[in-house]
């Protein structure tokens, strides 16, 4: 790792981003899959605030591309304390590779990390989409190009989300819409909860109508409202997005409570399996 780099990044960086950053740079910059690692956003443009995210550009050799993804949720649990599985991004522009969230606590407080991982055949056009700041470069040249990384690339974002990833992604738009009540950005607040409400909607469609031939909210009474847990579902979908378009603190902890209890209803087995993280996840949101 170049220390004239890391210590570029420093400069402009708060203490406690910059703590984090260093020891996800020494976690991630571990794997011999990755070529490079890069930061973006305001921790590159020195504008970071004490909720600023920590945005990567993690570059991979394109044969340990699908490896290294299969492994990320692992190591970035066991390595950095991510408290869930990382939500597979929907909001980040595609520009050739796979973009993940991790929720990750540090220094008492809960850190959003952005990994988006890019073989490293397509690294050049990353770069020139982003203001990125080189903060490791790995030894050894580029491994050769691998043509089945456009495949898993491409599989992999037409996947449909698990219930289990959808009650991950609800989790994190949660998050996101505390910062940005937090700093008062209220139209991004309102575009991130029409995104929670909509994760809620796909968690009951996924889970009680698995081969729903409708598209988005259409059909939802026709097609869920036929069974008394179905019912149940639609009256909780039906209170969440009855609350506040623009939320405040208090607006999040009811749709979150919410969500819960319909996740709770509609796929048991999801909440189960990530109990202890949604514990976890309570007590960070309530220090915020």
């Amino acid at each position: 790792m170049s220390t004239r780099l890391l210590d570029d990044v420093a400069a402009v960086n708060l203490p406690r981003q910059f703590g984090l950053l260093q020891k996800a740079i020494d976690v991630i910059g571990r794997s011999n899959a990755v070529h490079s690692l890069h930061v973006r956003g305001s921790l590159a443009a020195g504008t970071a605030d004490r909720l600023s995210d920590l945005d990567f550009i993690v570059a991979v050799h394109d044969p340990s591309f699908g490896p290294f993804l299969r492994v990320i949720d692992t190591l970035m649990s066991a390595e950095l304390g991510a408290l869930l599985p990382g939500w597979r991004d929907t909001i980040v522009a595609r520009m050739g590779g796979l973009g993940y969230v991790f929720l990750v606590p540090h220094e008492g407080a809960l850190h959003q990390i952005d990994l988006y991982a890019v073989p490293v055949s397509r690294l050049d056009i990353v770069l020139a989409r982003t203001k990125a700041m080189p903060v490791y470069q790995a030894d050894g040249e580029r491994r050769e190009r691998n043509s089945q990384v456009d495949w898993l690339i491409n599989s992999t974002l037409d996947r449909p989300y698990t219930t289990q990833e959808l009650l991950v992604e609800i989790l994190v738009l949660g998050h996101m819409i505390d910062k940005r009540i937090a700093r008062g950005q209220r139209y991004v607040a309102y575009a991130e909860m029409f995104a929670l409400h909509t994760a809620a909607k796909n968690l009951i469609k996924t889970a009680l109508a698995p081969g729903s031939a409708f598209y988005g909210w259409y059909q939802l009474a026709e097609e869920i409202g036929t069974t008394p847990i179905g019912r149940q579902c639609l009256a909780d979908l039906d209170r969440l997005i009855s609350g506040q378009p623009i939320p405040d603190s208090y607006d999040l902890t009811a749709a979150l409570t919410i969500a819960l209890e319909l996740a709770n209803r509609a796929a048991l087995d999801a909440v189960t399996a990530l109990r202890p993280a949604i514990t976890a996840y309570w007590h960070y949101l309530e220090q915020m």
